[in-house]
């Protein structure tokens, strides 16, 4: 097997695995169905500018490169990285089964798309001594539809108007 096939079907192997997280879920607590498009569009429409004008098909495509180490779905195992599901009022650090750096587990704030923003941007310099090995996402449209399509994958919940 070629070495970008044998990394490929590492990776989709991965995926399956549990991460060493547990996903808190039970078989009497189903997850809740993912949305439709027209519910998709619709919380889209509702988030703050920037974010409602962002690309939910370029977010997907950018969040290509977050998927080998980050799960989205609800009850979705962590593995390299932890389960984003629910990651929007979440505490730095603060996923439960996850073993995160001493960095993000005394960051002391809630993850928000502004924080979000500057930590796609550049991790490293965003909060020094984090174990993410991700460069970073320099584009800001970039960005701004990968956090967009975040909102609409991972269960956020705009507040009340």
């Amino acid at each position: 097997m070629k070495r970008p096939a044998l990394a490929a079907a590492l990776l989709l192997l991965a995926a399956c695995g549990d991460g060493g997280g547990s996903s808190g879920k039970t078989a009497a607590e189903p997850a809740r169905p993912a949305p439709t498009d027209a519910e998709k569009a619709a919380l889209l429409a509702a988030l703050p500018a920037p974010w409602n004008a962002a690309d939910l098909d370029n977010g997907r495509r950018v969040f290509a490169r977050c998927r080998a180490c980050h799960t989205l779905t609800e009850g979705g195992p962590n593995m390299t990285g932890p389960n984003l599901h629910g990651v929007f009022g979440r505490q730095a650090g603060g996923k439960e089964g996850y073993n995160y750096s001493p960095a993000l587990r005394e960051a002391g704030f809630a993850w928000d798309a502004e924080r979000l923003d500057h930590w796609l941007e550049n991790p490293r310099e965003f909060l020094k001594g984090n174990k993410m090995s991700f460069a970073g996402i320099r584009d800001a449209q970039d960005r701004r539809d990968v956090i967009a399509f975040l909102k609409v994958e991972t269960g956020y919940v705009p507040p009340a108007a």
